[in-house]
C-alpha cells in the first residue's frame, strides 16, 4: 500500500507540474491562420519539395500552391522515385516549376536533406519555403506565413500541419503525437527568444535564406534524422528568431490507417529524439508508466490512493482535452490517451532495439545505420 500511495502520489504532482508550468505545453495557443487577403506576388519565395515516389499525392500539393499566387517558384526534388513522381508534377501545371534529379545519395546524408541540399543550391531568392510533398496548403498560406515573419522580424517560421485523423488508429494516436510533441519542445518555450530550446515542424518551413547560408546552409545538417528540431536549434543558436504554431490550413495529405505504418514512422527517430541514451531512454519509459498506467492501477486501491487516482486521471484529461477539441474530435478519446502512452512507449522501445541490434533507421527504403 505504501509504494501504491508513493507511486500515485508522484504522478499526480507530475500532472500538476505539467498544468501548472508557466509555458503551459499542453495549451494550444499558437496557432496560424492565414491572410484573407489575395497575396499579389511571392517572387520572392523559393519552394523546395523533397519527393520519393510521391505520385499520389503530389498533384494536390502543387495544384495548391499554384492557388497561392502566380509567379511562386517552385523547384521539386524527385529523389529517384519510381512511381511517376515526376510526371505527376508536370500535369499540375504551374508556370515555375523546375524539377530536378538528385545524384546518388552520399555517405551521411539523409535522403530528404541531400535533395534538399540540391535544390538549395538552385535558390537565388531571399525566402525559402520547405515543404514536404504530402502538405497541402490553403489559400494565402505562404502569403501569411512571409507577413509574420518580416513583420515580427523572424528567421524562420514552421507549421505542424494538420495531420489525418480518420481511421481508429489515426484518431487514436495522432492527436496524442501532436500532443506528446508538444510536451517535448514546448512551442511557447521554443517560441521565446531567450530560451535555448528550439523546434520546427519539417513539413512546412519558411526562413531567410541569409539565415540559413550563416549557419552553413543545409551541409552543417548533414546526417541529421531530425533535421527540422537541428535546423531550428543552429539559427536559434545563431541569433535568429524562430516561431513554431499549429494550423488547419497546413493539411497532411499522408495516410495512416494501420498501426504499422505510424509505429515506423514513430520508430523512425524516436531514440534519435533521445540523443541515443539508455538512460534518457529509462526516464522516458518510467515517466510514461508513472503518469498514464499508475493512476489507472491505483483506481483499485481504496482510501487516499483512489481519490489521488482520480485527481490525477481529472489532471492528464484537463491537459489533453484542448487538442481534442482543437482537432474536433470527441472527448471521448480522452479515454484512450494510456493506451496511446503505451503505445508510444513501445514504438519507442522498438526504436532502441533497432539502433542496439545494428539495423539502424529504415526510411523510404533506405537504410540509416548511423546516428545524425
Amino acid at each position: 500500500m505504501m509504494a501504491a500511495f508513493a507511486l500515485v502520489t508522484l504522478a499526480l504532482c507530475l500532472w500538476i507540474s505539467v498544468l501548472l508550468l508557466p509555458w503551459q505545453p499542453w495549451r494550444v495557443r499558437e496557432r496560424f491562420t492565414p491572410t484573407a487577403q489575395p497575396t499579389p506576388s511571392l517572387r520572392e519565395v523559393t519552394v523546395l519539395i523533397p519527393a520519393r515516389n510521391e505520385a499520389d499525392v503530389i498533384g494536390s500539393t502543387l495544384t495548391a500552391l499554384r492557388a497561392q499566387a502566380a509567379d511562386i517558384n517552385v523547384i521539386v526534388i524527385d529523389d529517384d522515385s519510381t512511381d511517376g513522381t515526376a510526371a505527376a508534377c508536370r500535369y499540375a501545371g504551374l508556370k515555375n516549376l523546375d524539377i530536378l534529379r538528385t545524384p546518388a545519395l552520399p555517405a551521411g546524408w539523409s535522403g530528404k536533406l541531400w535533395a534538399l541540399e540540391q535544390g538549395y543550391r538552385q535558390v537565388s531568392t531571399p525566402y525559402i519555403l520547405l515543404l514536404d510533398a504530402d502538405i497541402l496548403l490553403q489559400a494565402g498560406v505562404v502569403g501569411g506565413l512571409l507577413d509574420k515573419l518580416r513583420r515580427e522580424r523572424l528567421q524562420l517560421v514552421s507549421l505542424m500541419a494538420r495531420l489525418r485523423m480518420v481511421s481508429a488508429w489515426e484518431k487514436l494516436l495522432m492527436p496524442a503525437f501532436v500532443y506528446f510533441f508538444k510536451l517535448l519542445y514546448p512551442f511557447a518555450l521554443a517560441n521565446r527568444p531567450g530560451s535555448r530550446l528550439a523546434a520546427a515542424a519539417g513539413g512546412c518551413i519558411l526562413l531567410e535564406k541569409a539565415a540559413l547560408d550563416n549557419i552553413g546552409g543545409l551541409q552543417s545538417l548533414r546526417g541529421a534524422l531530425i533535421d527540422d528540431c537541428t535546423l531550428a536549434q543552429r539559427i536559434k543558436r545563431n541569433g535568429g528568431r524562430i516561431w513554431l504554431g499549429l494550423s488547419h490550413a497546413a493539411i497532411s495529405l499522408r495516410c495512416y490507417e494501420s498501426l504499422t505504418t505510424i509505429w515506423q514512422m514513430v520508430s523512425r527517430t524516436a531514440y534519435t529524439q533521445l540523443r541515443y541514451s539508455p538512460w534518457l531512454l529509462l526516464i522516458c519509459v518510467a515517466l510514461l508508466g508513472i503518469s498514464f498506467i499508475v493512476p489507472l492501477i491505483a483506481l483499485f486501491f481504496p482510501g487516499p490512493v483512489q481519490t489521488m487516482a482520480i485527481v490525477a486521471i481529472m489532471a492528464m484529461a484537463l491537459s489533453y482535452g484542448p487538442t481534442l477539441l482543437y482537432y474536433n474530435l470527441s472527448l471521448v478519446w480522452l479515454l484512450t490517451l494510456p493506451l496511446a502512452a503505451i503505445l508510444f512507449a513501445l514504438m519507442t522501445l522498438d526504436s532502441a532495439r533497432q539502433h542496439i541490434s545494428g539495423h539502424g533507421t529504415q526510411w523510404k527504403q533506405r537504410h540509416y545505420s548511423e546516428p545524425g
